[in-house]
């Protein structure tokens, strides 16, 4: 199984949650398909948009005038690792438990970049790089492991605290583009998203906790993303041709390296963005809504006929 915390960082040496339980879940993963995906042509290069303080405004009309038209709409997250962990092996804890230990991570931590890829009606994709100022590596918490690893990215918290925007901001941004809602008719798109999925609900609702549960969390993705929410990591799970990891199955099906940030929330949001697509209308043929609402990592894998976004 995947894990539910994207990129792969070392492992991380955070203090365990308290209340972490110690319950059993057995996964039952779906058949996987029998045929190999077929590598496509190179896909056309879509450049990244890093957004700072000094073009956010410019950027923010550009992005609300690109989504007046969209259809799909990609996220990523970079933020400063876990410190809460479960004492455990991941794989053996209950949907509930996974989301308590995300829950305590994201009301903890400031998310550092969201990067945000959209497409519209017309096949045209964008990309941007919200680069977020909030974080403090002296005052906030932080895994020093996963700072590093973003560093080795190209991440420069320092630059980030002095040059970037607000995550309220953003949040007001995101609502007023029409990107968020249940109305939109938008889907979502996330490569092992349960993270990416939280801390987007933490900057859309200004900073709020998270809901105490999973119903409500899935009532709020519900509320605030709709029901089309796809991660692609739960679809490439049934694919056995793809290797595992966003960057090897981008190379694999041919998709360009993207300008600007090679491999931080802006790039890796649209590079989930474009495998989606390849997938969806390619190994899936367009029939892929078995995976609404089934976010990698942290759900069961019959969770879309039970409690999935679906209802």
């Amino acid at each position: 199984m995947f894990p539910i915390c994207p990129p792969p960082p070392p492992s991380f040496h955070g203090r365990v949650h308290p209340s972490a339980p110690s319950f059993h879940v057995r996964v039952h993963p779906p058949a996987p398909f029998s045929q190999a995906v077929q590598v496509p042509p190179p896909h056309a290069d879509v450049p990244v948009q890093p957004v700072w303080a000094w073009n956010f405004d410019q950027q923010s009309t550009i992005l609300r005038s690109f989504a007046a038209d969209a259809r799909f709409v990609a996220v990523n997250v970079q933020y400063p690792g876990v410190v809460y962990l479960p004492g455990k092996d991941h794989n053996a804890l209950t949907a509930e438990q996974r989301y308590a230990l995300l829950k305590a991570n994201v009301d903890a931590l400031k998310p550092l970049q969201v990067g945000i890829a959209v497409r519209d009606r017309h096949g045209m994709s964008r990309a941007w790089e919200f680069n977020l100022r909030e974080f403090s590596r002296l005052a906030d918490p932080h895994d020093e492991n996963s700072i590093a690893y973003l560093a080795g990215r190209g991440l420069d918290v320092d630059k980030l605290a002095q040059h970037g925007v607000d995550a309220l901001s953003l949040g007001a941004i995101l609502v007023s583009s029409g990107l968020i809602g249940p109305e939109s008719g938008l889907s979502w798109i996330t490569y092992t998203g349960a993270y990416h999925v939280a801390y987007l609900l933490k900057i859309v609702t200004g900073g709020d906790p998270l809901p105490p549960d999973m119903d409500k969390f899935v009532g709020a993705v519900r509320q605030f993303l709709g029901e089309q929410v796809y991660d692609v990591a739960r679809m490439a799970a049934d694919c056995p041709a793809l290797p595992v990891g966003l960057e090897r199955i981008s190379a694999y099906l041919g998709l360009h390296r993207h300008r600007a940030s090679p491999w931080l929330a802006g790039a890796a949001g649209l590079r989930a963005l474009l495998v989606f697509r390849k997938l969806e209308q390619g190994q899936f043929e367009g029939n892929v809504e078995r995976y609404k609402g089934l976010l990698q990592g942290m759900y069961p894998s019959t969770f879309h006929r039970t409690r999935g976004l679906q209802g």
